[in-house]
C-alpha cells in the first residue's frame, strides 16, 4: 500500500484535511499538486500554496504548487497541464475544496449561494472533468470527493439548504461519474469523516474551540484517503466512504490517537447517516442534525 511516484491533484489543498491527505501521501515519495489560490498569508487562516509545497517536499514528496481558482476553467486547465508537464501524468485527483455558509434561505444572499456553488459542485466537477482524460492513461486511476453521503432527509436541509445543494452536488459527482467511467477503470468514491474534523472551519464557524475539543486530526481522513487510493480502482468504485468505516476495514482498531485531548464524546458530524452511527463502535454526540 504505497502511493510512491504516483501523482495527486489536490484542489484547495493549502491547509486543513486537504494538505493532510497531501503529507500522508508525500510520506510514500508521491508527487503532489495543490490547486489553490492562497498566494498570501490570511490573517486568519494557515497556509500558502507555498508552504504546503515545502511540507510535502520536507516530508519526502515533489510538490507543485499551483495557484488556481477553480471557479475558472482556464486556470484550472493550465494547472492541470503544468502538472502533467512536471510529473508526466495524473493518478488521482481529490476534490477537497469546499466553500461553506450555514445560513437559512432568507439570510442567504445570492453571492454566497453562488460562491459554494461554483466551488463545490461546479468546482468537482470541472477539476474532475479535467483530469479524466489523464486518469484514463494511468494504471490504477482515482477521483476522490470530500463530500458526503447522499442522506435525503429535510433534517440536512432544514437549516442552510444552499450548502446543503451544492455539498450533495459534489456527491452527485460521485454517483454519477462512478457509473459513467467504470468502463475506464477509473474509481470515483466520496470519503466522508464520522465525527468533526479540527479545522478551521470548525474553530471559525461551527462552535469554535468548544466543538474543536470534541473533534478529531485531519490525519484520520488523509489515512483514510490513503486506504481508498491504494485499493484497486476496477474493485472500489461508486461508495461513500466513512473514515472510520475505511480504517477500520483495514485493521485499525485504536482511534485514540486522532483525538488524544479528547475527554468524552466526540461531536458527530453533518451528513452522518442514522444507520452509520448505530453501526458505530465511537461514542458520538450527534452535535450536527
Amino acid at each position: 500500500m504505497s502511493l510512491k511516484g504516483k501523482t495527486l491533484f489536490i484542489s484547495g489543498g493549502s491547509r486543513g484535511i486537504g494538505l493532510a491527505i497531501a503529507l500522508r501521501a508525500a510520506r510514500d515519495g508521491a508527487n503532489v499538486t495543490i490547486a489553490a489560490k492562497t498566494a498570501e498569508p490570511h490573517p486568519k487562516l494557515p497556509g500558502t500554496i507555498y508552504t504546503a509545497a515545502d511540507e510535502i517536499e520536507q516530508a519526502g514528496g515533489r510538490a507543485l504548487p499551483a495557484l488556481c481558482d477553480i471557479r475558472d476553467e482556464a486556470q484550472v486547465a493550465d494547472a492541470v497541464a503544468k502538472t502533467v508537464e512536471k510529473f508526466g501524468g495524473i493518478d488521482a485527483c481529490i476534490n477537497n475544496a469546499s466553500a461553506i455558509q450555514l445560513t437559512g434561505t432568507l439570510d442567504t444572499d445570492m453571492k454566497r449561494f453562488d460562491l459554494m456553488h461554483q466551488i463545490n459542485t461546479r468546482g468537482t466537477f470541472l477539476v474532475s472533468k479535467m483530469c479524466i482524460p489523464h486518469l484514463k492513461m494511468t494504471q490504477n486511476p482515482h477521483i476522490l470527493n470530500l463530500a458526503p453521503p447522499l442522506d435525503m432527509q429535510a433534517k440536512w436541509f432544514k437549516g442552510h439548504v444552499a450548502y446543503t445543494m451544492a455539498k450533495f452536488g459534489m456527491s452527485m459527482c460521485t454517483l454519477g461519474m462512478s457509473a459513467e467511467f467504470a468502463k475506464d477503470g477509473i474509481a470515483v468514491n466520496s470519503l466522508w469523516p464520522l465525527t468533526a474534523i479540527d479545522t478551521a472551519a470548525v474553530r471559525n464557524l461551527l462552535g469554535g474551540a468548544t466543538v474543536a475539543a470534541m473533534s478529531r486530526s485531519p490525519e484520520i481522513m488523509a489515512d483514510a484517503a490513503h486506504a481508498i487510493l491504494s485499493r484497486p480502482s476496477r474493485e472500489a468504485t461508486g461508495n461513500f466512504y466513512i473514515d472510520e468505516e475505511v480504517l477500520r476495514a483495514e485493521g485499525v482498531t485504536d482511534f485514540s490517537k486522532y483525538a488524544p485531548a479528547a475527554t468524552g464524546p466526540l461531536a458527530g458530524d453533518f451528513f452522518v447517516p442514522d444507520e452509520v452511527f448505530a453501526r458505530t463502535e465511537t461514542e458520538v454526540a450527534r452535535t450536527f442534525g
